[in-house]
């Protein structure tokens, strides 16, 4: 899956990506950028978030 790494200014392929549920119960995934190490986030669609317009 990729994501944007903030650190590399790209986007990269995640590195040992699990999804997780945040405090908030969005459904998130989160890694690690392969070429610099920097954990990096991305939010999913959930069936519980309404779709946007």
């Amino acid at each position: 899956m990729e994501a944007y790494c903030v650190k590399c200014k790209t986007k990269r392929e995640m590195k040992n990506a699990k999804n997780v549920t945040t405090k908030n119960g969005r459904l998130m995934a989160k890694g690690t950028c392969p070429v610099c190490g920097t954990t990096i986030n991305k939010f999913l669609a959930s069936s519980k978030t309404p779709a946007k317009k």
